[in-house]
């Protein structure tokens, strides 16, 4: 497995190879109301990631939806990314879409793709090359998607498995939130949790802005002692779960998978 975070002295150190690709996937907002400190400068280099609207799904009621395979793809190529890229992904917030983008990048097969730990802010930190624009010229890429459905969970089936041992359901949003103590961001959109799932709020996982050292991780997922355990990662709209699910990278075996649709649609279609 490639590493899946990479730190800002790593990525200087390979920053003119011709082979890699520096996607921001920073946005203006978010439902967690964190605020960047840094707008108008990226890294030397790197090239814009939409992920609000070339990389969400146009067609789907909810929020941030994963595109299909083809509309991923066409927008990949447009970004000048191939097959043999190695892509490196980061927002100005540290951590926080970057997740987002390292795990569509997996579900659509590419295996050379890390998160820049600490984002842009650290990168700052270190004094590294930076650019007010991005990087337009690029040729056309071959990039090709080879979908994994293996990392993605639905609604039925989580309904299907909700008494299931050995599928655990892990919520990244605020424990607040999970526990109804206060109202969701979204709208008319009621709160509550998922049956029998635990919380694991994605803070709890990062330190300033990067991800805890293998030791922090250990305790934090501590009440996940079971391997053979599949682990279905979800969250408000199905962002911040893939901060979690990253992190869980870092230090378990489970099998994993994301609920794309999280507690905006749980919380909308279901009633339990």
């Amino acid at each position: 497995m490639k590493n899946p975070i990479l730190n800002a002295e790593e990525l200087n150190e390979i920053l003119e190879n011709e082979n890699t690709i520096i996607l921001d996937c920073s946005t203006k907002s978010n439902k967690a109301g964190v605020q960047s400190d840094f707008e108008n400068i990226n890294i030397k280099g790197a090239r814009y990631f939409d992920l609000k609207n070339e990389f969400s799904d146009p067609e789907s009621i909810f929020p941030n939806t994963l595109p299909n395979a083809d509309q991923f793809q066409f927008n990949c190529r447009k970004l000048g990314i191939n097959d043999s890229s190695k892509i490196i992904i980061y927002d100005n917030l540290g951590v926080y879409n970057s997740p987002r983008v390292w795990w569509m990048f997996k579900i659509m097969g590419h295996q050379n793709v890390s998160v820049l730990n600490g984002g842009l802010p650290e990168w700052i930190k270190r004094k590294f090359p930076t650019k007010e624009e991005y990087d337009l010229e690029f040729e056309k890429g071959n990039f090709r998607s080879d979908f994994q459905k293996n990392m993605i969970s639905d609604l039925d089936f989580i309904k299907k498995n909700i008494e299931n041992e050995k599928i655990l359901v892990v919520d990244a949003r605020s424990s607040k939130r999970f526990n109804s103590l206060e109202p969701e961001p979204r709208k008319n959109l009621r709160s509550g949790n998922i049956t029998n799932s635990i919380n694991i709020p994605f803070e709890n996982v990062l330190n300033n802005g990067k991800f805890k050292d293998l030791k922090e991780l250990k305790s934090v997922f501590e009440i996940i002692s079971d391997p053979s355990m599949k682990l279905i990662f979800t969250c408000g709209s199905g962002v911040t779960a893939c901060i979690i699910y990253l992190a869980s990278e870092l230090i378990l075996e489970n099998e994993k998978s994301l609920y794309d649709g999280s507690w905006t649609e749980w919380g909308t279609l279901e009633k339990n």
